[in-house]
This record gives C-alpha cells, structure tokens and sequence, in this order.
C-alpha cells in the first residue's frame, strides 16, 4: 500500500472515530438533560431497565452468556441515574413512586447502588463466559437487584381482573 493511500485509510479511519464519538457524546448528553418532565424521564428510563431485563432474560434462555454483558452494562449505567430522577417534591399522581423514596432517601439511593453493583457482577460473569455463575445471577436478579427498591419504595401494579 502507497504512503498516500494509508495516509487516506488512516484519515478516513480516525475521522470516523472522531464523528462517532462526537456523536455518542452528544446523544449521550443529550439523553442525561432529559425533557425538562422528570417523572416523564424516569419512567423513560424505567422502561430501558425493563427493556434490557428482559433481553438478558431472553440471551440467558438461548443460551447467549457473553450476549448479556452488553445489557447489563445498560442496567448498571441507568441505576447511576435513578436518583438524579427523583428529585424531592417530584411526586406525581403518574407515578408509581411512594412518598418513602424522600422519607428514606438513604435506603432509595443504596437500592439504586445495589442495583448498580448487581448488574455489575452480572456483566463482569457474562464477559468471562461463565455460563453457571450468570445463569445463577439472572435467577436471583429480580429479587437481589430489583426487589430492594421495588418493594419499599413502588406502588404494586394493579391486580389483574379475575374473570
């Protein structure tokens, strides 16, 4: 390959990196400012958790171990942000957040760390591959990761009709 040629590739090659990057920065930025509705921007947020807990649970039943590590990394950024998103005095009639997230705000925040930290330890098992170690995680994950909060601090879904 000419010197003129390679000269070309590489900036081509690290003009891309370079518009790529600017460009997940700015989503990303974008994505953290939110929509100025914060209890809009935590139910968004929410849904990416479900989202991502439900394709690591689909990767686990296929079989795809080293897949779930791209959305547990997800689940662990987002649980960074849940507190961000639950400002004092944002409670709302459209949430299902309980007045204890502000009563017991350490306990909430330690919730969304604890979350953080379990998605954590699930990447870090999927990304080695081990297949029994995360397995084993995501069949505890709802109640060691997710219950913690859920539990204190969520209204529970309606009860389904019975018919």
């Amino acid at each position: 390959m000419s010197g003129r040629v390679r000269l070309g590739v590489s900036v081509i090659v690290i003009g891309g990196l370079a518009i790529g990057i600017a460009a997940g920065c700015a989503s990303k930025s974008m994505s953290m400012a939110g929509s100025g509705d914060v209890v809009a921007d935590r139910q968004r947020l929410m849904k990416s958790v479900g989202a991502n807990w439900s394709d690591i649970q689909a990767k686990a039943k296929a079989g795809n171990i080293e897949g779930i590590a791209v959305n547990a990394e997800v689940l662990a950024l987002d649980a960074q942000r849940i507190p961000g998103l639950f400002p004092e005095g944002s409670a709302s009639d459209k949430s299902k957040a309980k007045p204890e997230i502000w009563q017991r705000w350490s306990e909430f925040e330690a919730a969304a760390k604890n979350l953080e930290n379990q998605a954590e330890k699930l990447r870090e098992a999927a990304k080695a591959k081990n297949e029994q170690l995360t397995q084993d995680m995501v069949k505890t994950f709802g109640r060691d990761a997710c219950g913690p909060c859920h539990t204190p601090f969520r209204q529970p879904p309606p009860a389904a009709p019975r018919s």
